[in-house]
């Protein structure tokens, strides 16, 4: 995977045209004068705002044990595209964590994201839930860890001179947004979709403020009776995983696309606080699956919360609706995936409260609430797709005051 899609200038027209008519472009991009900006300007500015906002903001789960750097950078580079494409769905995956955070804030994320690991007889036996934990302790089977907040602090990479960048940097962008706006200045779309993924990451961010971040050790909690422990929640998902692929009554075929679904459906499922699935990978090296580590609390609320993002992400695309396009189709295509990415997660959330608050449905409710869900995820998917498409199209053509820069020196008071 990689960012060059999100990199590409996307050009709208001036904010005060009505679309009624098409005019031919000029795709000149050439910047001989001060006054004027370049293309590549345009996308470094949209990528170093998209950059800042998403690599600084997340905070991945403590890694596996024996785990080498590229796995772990891979593994972040993913959750970071995922940000760039589904940044709702990281809001809701903060926003689980927040409120699974029960001891003090930092103590509880660091124990959600992997923090404590289990010995028993000197051998590393599985990561600890903080409910697990919490058994353990009471029943004498562990001691109690000691660690301060201050030292998961210093455990922490994290630091407020990055974070302070990344606020700048994004107040910078947004300032510039809002002064060619003033000034009647052609916005491209390229910023547009920066705005709205720089939005809803910063509000992650802010989630995510007290997280530890980038801890690369857990604290070893060492089992003290003779017996082996039994009944965690790390052996009780592989147990799950393996009684469904070895189903006598189900077929070769069946077994098969499950366990391919399974992979397709994991990210989407544990981000959306659903279910949290384990890996056969996550298995081999104990640790807390990187798009989990929260508990089931609140869970119309966060739902609400995810449902609400999702809204305002196509709410900022629809910015566009009377942006200059070379065909009117296009125009209509845009206006109608905006409003599918604003609009759709009413349904999934009318859809998920209906699952909330009547949770023994029949058959037949539950299978047209499973159709029903499927419809508007795929209605939801296909306008992202729409709104790519037709932001890489619009690099055929750029007006000509896109390149114009904003005259700071209007803003300031004089004679």
């Amino acid at each position: 995977m990689t960012l060059l899609p999100l990199t590409i200038s996307f050009v709208c027209a001036p904010l005060n045209l009505n679309g009624t008519s098409i005019h031919t472009l000029d795709t000149s991009n050439s910047a001989s004068s001060c006054d004027t900006r370049s293309l590549w300007s345009i996308i470094w500015s949209c990528a170093a705002t998209l950059f800042a906002c998403t690599w600084t903001a997340i905070h991945p789960n403590i890694p596996g044990m024996n785990e080498g750097k590229f796995a772990i950078i891979s593994r972040r580079l993913s959750i970071m595209i995922i940000a760039l494409i589904a940044p709702e769905l990281m809001i809701t995956w903060a926003v689980r964590q927040f409120f699974s955070a029960q001891w003090t804030v930092t103590h509880g994320y660091f124990a959600w994201i992997g923090g404590f690991i289990l010995y028993v007889d000197d051998k590393p036996r599985g990561t600890l839930a903080p409910d697990e934990l919490l058994k353990f302790v009471r029943g004498g089977s562990v001691d109690m860890p000691v660690i301060m907040e201050a030292d998961i602090t210093d455990k922490s990479k994290g630091d407020g001179l990055s974070k302070g960048i990344a606020i700048l940097q994004l107040a910078w962008f947004i300032a510039q947004l809002a002064a060619r706006h003033i000034q009647h200045l052609p916005i491209t779309l390229l910023e547009i979709d920066t705005l709205a993924v720089a939005a809803l990451t910063c509000i992650a961010y802010g989630v995510w403020w007290r997280k530890p971040k980038d801890v690369g050790r857990p604290c070893i909690v060492h089992w003290k009776p003779t017996g082996s422990p039994s009944g965690l929640a790390y052996e009780y998902v592989i147990a799950l995983i393996r009684l469904h692929s070895s189903n006598p009554n189900t077929s070769s075929s069946n077994r098969c696309f499950s366990r391919y679904y399974h992979h397709l459906t994991r990210p989407l499922v544990s981000l959306s606080g659903t279910e949290v699935f384990i890996s056969p990978h996550d298995v081999h090296s104990r640790r807390v699956p990187s798009l989990g580590g929260y508990g089931r609390y609140r869970g119309g609320i966060i739902l609400f919360i995810g449902c609400f993002s999702g809204m305002v992400f196509g709410g900022i695309h629809c910015l566009g609706w009377n942006f200059l396009f070379q065909r009117h189709t296009d125009q209509i295509l845009w206006r109608a995936a905006s409003l599918g990415i604003a609009c759709m997660p009413i349904f999934l959330l009318l859809e998920g409260g209906y699952v909330i608050l009547c949770p023994g449905s029949g058959n037949v409710a539950s299978a047209l609430l499973q159709y029903a869900t499927r419809t508007t995820l795929f209605i939801y998917i296909s306008a992202r797709v729409i709104v790519i498409v037709l932001m890489m199209l619009s690099l055929r053509s750029l007006p000509p005051g896109v390149y114009d820069t904003v005259a700071w020196t209007k803003f300031i008071p004089h004679l």
